[in-house]
């Protein structure tokens, strides 16, 4: 996985010419990070006698954290896995009819192929949001800060991703589809941005 690489080295690669990893599988990472800080919270908070009465629920956040931080890890790979058919399909020759149809099949399979792992990240950076809300609420205070960069950083995975599908569904013959895509990324956006916006006032007004 290359997130399991020294993260000097996964970025010196994400810095390279290479096709992969790219924005998406960066977002990705950046999701990873975000749902890291909102665990590192939870640590911060379990084993405090202040927040006692909270502490079973902010265990069982950790641990939804842990399988979506998980995912996100995954997700990166299969970023880059997504990537490969489409761009073997750009290379396909189009000098027959037939050539031309069978390059147009391939490439509408493989659009939106590479725009369902994005909208994946976007519906896993969701779930994340959702537990940095209650984290921004019940955590333990001297952590509230890194609250308030874990939902820049969810809020900035999701929104990275969506772009990755946008400049898939762009080039689908498919209209119904493509604009199905784009709706479901525009919802979670719509939602995921006032929900951040939310969480970030709440950490704001806490600390100044």
């Amino acid at each position: 996985m290359m997130l399991e690489q020294k993260t000097t080295d996964f970025l010196e690669v994400l810095s390279s010419a290479a096709p992969v990893p790219g924005g998406g599988g960066a977002s990705a990472a950046v999701g990873a990070f975000a749902s890291a800080l909102g665990m590192m919270v939870a640590n911060l908070t379990i084993g405090k006698k202040k927040y006692a009465d909270v502490e079973a629920e902010i265990i069982e956040r950790k641990e939804r954290l842990l399988v979506l931080q998980k995912k996100l890890i995954e997700l990166t790979d299969k970023d880059a896995e997504a990537f490969e058919p489409l761009s073997k399909a750009y290379g396909l020759p189009k000098e027959t009819k037939e050539q031309i149809e069978e390059k147009e099949r391939v490439m509408e399979k493989a659009l939106y192929e590479a725009s369902i792992v994005p909208l994946e990240i976007m519906k896993t950076v969701s779930e994340v949001m959702d537990e940095l809300k209650a984290l921004g609420e019940k955590g333990s205070r001297i952590a509230i800060s890194d609250v308030g960069v874990a939902v820049l950083f969810a809020r900035a995975a999701l929104e990275g991703a969506s772009l990755n599908i946008y400049i898939n569904t762009r080039l689908m013959k498919d209209r119904e589809q493509a604009e199905r895509l784009n709706r479901e990324s525009d919802h979670m956006i719509t939602e995921v941005r006032k929900l951040q916006e939310e969480i970030y006032a709440g950490v704001l007004e806490k600390i100044r």
